[in-house]
């Protein structure tokens, strides 16, 4: 028996800012689009951010809704802290709107450690919101069950990850620090899915579909992405995470004046904070290929006076900007940029990015292939999920996880830079076929998100068990 969704109410609790909160928002208004009662808590200077596209779909008529706390937390520069800010200042405003208004369900994002004990303690239903897909959990599992990590000769010694279906090497470096040694991180994150109602997965079940039988295997997972695809008119995919900071117009005319497939794009996304340094050897490498780029350049390893959209380009070599807008091949941009507009252009052919989960989906959903240049988080899992299993990327050789505020170890030099823009960028048989690939997974990812696809199926099994749930509990 179906039963009816008008009724059902679910609240979703955002961490703040950067490349987790994003998401997040884009889920709560997919379950709006499936009828759910839809309610995003956020501080009132976070709410900011994506007021403008909730109000847009409540013209719609879509029942999403934001609920801003009394209490609020310093919009702080994501970049400069990373996942450490305390957002426990939210702790008690969380508990009297939870006992004030009880939904079916609360999503929460991993980061807000201190919530489930309160929402277990109210008898709310609990779906932990992770930010990441199937596959770099199933390497992390199989890693921490199965590989000795001490054992290895060196941190660049590779090892196989074992019991996946696909060969996947990796090197003690590419591993998170809390991997490395003993970290509670591991067994808290388990802790706090055991006693949850589930998991809610931004991914779509074609992507990966090995990793997801073997997520769902395990935890009881709803997998409804990509979430980004709720983003469907050029207003929306301009203010996506915030208002951008760049002329979004400028930007657009630049990529209007060039051919189709003939373009890179680069971003390393909102918390990655290169060295000058290794800046400089990105600038030289993308020049020497002699491809055409739009480059956005956030923020600067201990340089923030350069982390703002109107810097004066120290970080970047004597006469590099000038050459480029001489011969009309590249064009530096610093601040917020719209990228799903600019990944869905015409003439973007590659993304060299990070292997952030939200860029790597979007690039996927644009079609794009990459230039994979993990950093942090999980980055290294989702590289090889992109060059090894999906064979749409090209890895441009980092091999050093990053902590956050660390000092930069290890260099990726011009030469790599300019190979890997080369075999992404340059025709060839090589270069087509991973084009074609990625063409043939974004169709894929519509599919999936609509009537009768795998990930809409998901977002409406969850809200039947939620509805099915109170009829129980009212029993």
């Amino acid at each position: 028996m179906v039963l009816k969704t008008d009724s059902v109410k679910m609240f979703f609790f955002p961490f703040v800012g950067g490349g987790h909160q994003i998401p997040m928002i884009d889920a709560a208004r997919v379950f709006a689009s499936h009828g759910a009662k839809s309610t995003i808590l956020a501080t009132p200077s976070n709410a900011l951010h994506f007021q403008n596209s909730i109000t847009r779909d409540q013209q719609t008529g879509l029942p999403v809704a934001i609920h801003t706390f009394s209490a609020d937390i310093p919009d702080t520069d994501m970049s400069a802290v990373g996942p450490f800010i305390d957002s426990s200042a939210l702790l008690e405003p969380l508990r009297q709107l939870l006992l004030r208004h009880p939904p079916d369900c609360i999503v929460v994002d991993m980061f807000h450690r201190w919530a489930p004990d309160i929402v277990d303690e109210l008898g709310i239903a609990r779906i932990v919101f992770t930010g990441h897909g199937c596959f770099p959990r199933c390497v992390t599992e199989n890693i921490i069950n199965h590989v000795t990590l001490e054992n290895l000769s060196s941190d660049l010694e590779p090892f196989v990850v074992p019991n996946l279906p696909h060969h996947i090497e990796m090197t003690r470096s590419q591993v998170p620090i809390f991997l490395r040694s003993p970290s509670p991180f591991p067994d808290r994150m388990r802790q706090l899915e055991e006693k949850s109602f589930g998991i809610v997965t931004n991914s779509f079940y074609d992507l990966e579909p090995d990793y997801a039988d073997y997520l769902k295997k395990g935890t009881k997972a709803w997998i409804i992405g990509p979430v980004s695809l709720c983003n469907r008119t050029a207003e929306d995919k301009t203010e996506r995470g915030k208002t951008p900071t760049i002329d979004e117009q400028k930007c657009l005319n630049w990529l209007n004046s060039k051919k189709p497939n003939s373009v890179l794009y680069v971003s390393f996304g909102s918390l990655a904070r290169l060295p000058s340094e290794q800046l400089k050897e990105i600038a030289y490498g993308l020049e020497a290929s002699e491809q055409s780029f739009i480059w956005v350049v956030r923020n600067i390893h201990n340089n923030p006076s350069e982390n703002k959209e109107n810097g004066s380009g120290n970080f970047l070599p004597e006469g590099f900007e000038q050459r480029m807008k001489e011969k009309d091949k590249g064009l530096v941009l610093r601040g917020w940029a719209p990228q799903l507009l600019i990944l869905e252009h015409v003439a973007i052919k590659g993304f060299m990015t990070h292997c952030g989960w939200n860029s790597t989906l979007e690039s996927v959903c644009a079609g794009v292939p990459m230039i994979t240049w993990p950093l942090s988080a999980e980055q290294f899992s989702n590289e090889k999920l992109i060059t090894d299993v999906l064979k749409i990327g090209v890895q441009v050789g980092s091999r050093e996880w990053w902590s956050w505020n660390s000092e930069w170890k290890d260099l990726v030099g011009r030469e790599k830079v300019e190979s890997a823009v080369r075999k992404l960028m340059v025709e060839s048989e090589e270069a087509e076929e991973m084009t074609t690939r990625a063409k043939e997974i974004a169709d894929k990812a519509r599919r999936a998100v609509e009537k009768g696809g795998t990930s809409y199926a998901d977002a409406e099994a969850l809200i039947q068990e939620l509805i099915a749930r109170r009829l129980a509990r009212q029993d």
